[in-house]
């Protein structure tokens, strides 16, 4: 994994660079003593984690964080305060780790950032049998895109309904709809994508999908009913 270090303490960064020498699977790309020379890097090369400082002249590691948008790496604070803490986390950054740092809770911040990064994507076929691919736990499961019977956004997470069983994938629901067939699909809520074939029955604002209640709201109904192509 590609990491960037972003401190404007020398030492902190020398630290951190042994540190992520200590594990072959990083790859340190740079040093940045500031926030816009970090924005530079980030939207020039392909980072994966960055170890940002938040006490820093002129723009600070939250607001750096805040001003990138499509091109976001996994972020690890690194602070000397716990100030910080509950307006970092509502970022969704993946740890938040105070000076000096522990190697233990380094080596565990970058085993979280892992297994993100080893789920935050879907991965799917262009076959007639298309499927997707998705990770449960440690497994890499490959599912049939005519199985799935509806998705669900909950939090920083997505579940996959398949008759008897659930899998959840730290994704977002627009990620998952974008690499989604759209003949297929259909988004009915601001947390629902369904599989239209799936249908059972509407009544009101209710779907019912394999015994199943999926809410639809007024925004998606008109789209809803035309794909049904209702009588």
């Amino acid at each position: 994994m590609n990491c960037l270090v972003v401190d404007d303490d020398i030492l902190a960064r020398t630290f951190l660079r042994q540190l992520i020498g200590t594990d072959p699977s990083l790859v340190l790309i740079g040093e940045c003593d500031d926030a816009i020379q970090a924005y530079r890097e980030i939207i020039t090369n392909q980072i994966d984690i960055l170890f940002l400082d938040i006490e820093m002249p002129g723009m600070t590691g939250i607001e750096l964080v805040k001003s990138l948008e499509g091109k976001r790496p996994m972020i690890i604070f690194t602070t000397s305060t716990v100030n910080y803490a509950a307006e970092a986390f509502d970022l969704n950054v993946v740890d938040f780790l105070i000076k000096p740092i522990v190697p233990v809770r380094f080596l565990q911040s970058v085993e979280k950032a892992r297994e993100i990064l080893k789920t935050k994507n879907l991965s799917v076929s262009n076959k007639e049998d298309e499927f997707v691919f998705i990770r449960d736990s440690n497994v890499v499961r490959r599912i049939k895109v005519g199985e799935i019977l509806y998705i669900e956004a909950m939090g920083d997470y997505v579940k996959i309904y398949i008759e008897g069983h659930v899998y959840s994938i730290h994704s977002s629901l627009k990620s998952v709809e974008q690499k989604l067939s759209q003949v297929v699909f259909l988004r009915v809520h601001r947390s629902f994508i369904i599989n239209v074939s799936k249908i059972d029955t509407l009544e009101g604002g209710t779907l019912i999908i394999n015994k199943m209640l999926v809410p639809v709201s007024d925004a998606y109904r008109s789209a809803l009913n035309k794909r049904m192509q209702i009588l």
